[in-house]
């Protein structure tokens, strides 16, 4: 689909489509401008749109991971919890993500289905009982964000030629789809941790789940407690064990040390000057030698050889 408006309405609406969350805020109409193109490719939609006007936005996926990209002058985006490089593409399966510009911007996007997303995670690593998170919106490393801008600029000139192939490119699309996503997961930091599925619940408790999680996403290097992400989801203690039972497999204290994990692990991946005890400390390991044994067994090396690999 492509086309070019300058009717602000149908901005939304077109974006909507893809991300039912999106919200567009102060859009400024008299340096409005829009050159839309998108392609779907089967458990995964590319979108690439120019958008010249004043913006401030809002993104907050839902049963989906939306992994992104705005490039602009002065784009400027964030989570709720922190500054994200709008230089490098951005990944969230929840997390609320804002963007702003006064100058204009050139928006690139992937759009998965968890279920199709989740399936490929299963067939890579051999085991069906993988539950995919995304536990960081930056990528992994500069360079798997520039090897994610490439793959997105195979993608676009791809998808020009698929009207071109006899039976409409079935074949090639779902590759498509296939190295969008394997790229994608090569790029971003998911759950190391498996999690047992669960029958679909009827009751409201995966989307406390979810609040639950994010919480803990946001709080993980404060001092909380499980009876802390209780009280914030609004729901007893014993409601939130047994929801993320259900849920999950696995235990809200769980959750919140695999987040603790995962934090010290980008502290360490990034080289700023510090100590592993520091590090341990900061995210609420009191034992360094408890913290280490937690860490080797998530992340397969002692968190000694992560500091010293990427030390500046």
């Amino acid at each position: 689909m492509r086309f070019r408006t300058g009717d602000v309405a149908r901005v939304e609406t077109t974006w909507k489509q893809f991300v039912p969350s999106a919200v567009l805020h102060d859009v400024d109409p008299r340096r409005f401008y829009f050159d839309w193109q998108s392609a779907e490719l089967g458990g995964v939609s590319l979108v690439r749109y120019d958008l010249a006007a004043e913006v401030r936005s809002t993104a907050e996926p839902e049963d989906q991971f939306l992994a992104c990209r705005v490039d602009g002058p002065d784009a400027q985006v964030r989570s709720d919890r922190s500054e994200l490089d709008a230089g490098r593409p951005w990944l969230s399966d929840g997390t609320r993500v804002h963007a702003k510009w006064e100058r204009g911007a050139r928006v690139t996007a992937l759009i998965f289905e968890r279920a199709f997303l989740q399936r490929l995670a299963q067939q890579i690593s051999g085991d069906d009982t993988v539950s995919l998170h995304a536990t960081d919106l930056a990528p992994r490393t500069a360079n798997a964000a520039r090897a994610w801008d490439r793959m997105f600029a195979y993608l676009e000139q791809s998808v020009d030629s698929l009207d071109d192939v006899d039976g409409g490119g079935e074949v090639l699309r779902s590759e498509l789809a296939r190295h969008a996503a394997a790229t994608t997961l090569a790029t971003f930091s998911t759950t190391g941790q498996l999690h047992r599925h669960r029958p679909t619940q009827t009751t409201p408790a995966p989307a406390t789940v979810r609040r639950a999680l994010d919480f803990i996403a946001e709080n993980a290097h404060r001092p909380i407690t499980v009876d802390d992400i209780a009280s914030a989801v609004h729901i007893s203690t014993r409601g939130l064990q047994y929801a993320f039972r259900r849920a999950l497999d696995t235990t809200p204290a769980e959750c919140l040390k695999r987040a603790r994990l995962d934090g010290a692990h980008r502290d360490l991946r990034s080289g700023a000057p510090s100590t592993v005890a520091a590090v341990a400390r900061k995210w609420g390991f009191s034992h360094p030698s408890r913290f280490a044994v937690a860490y080797r067994e998530s992340f397969g090396v002692l968190p000694s050889v992560t500091a010293a690999t990427h030390r500046r």
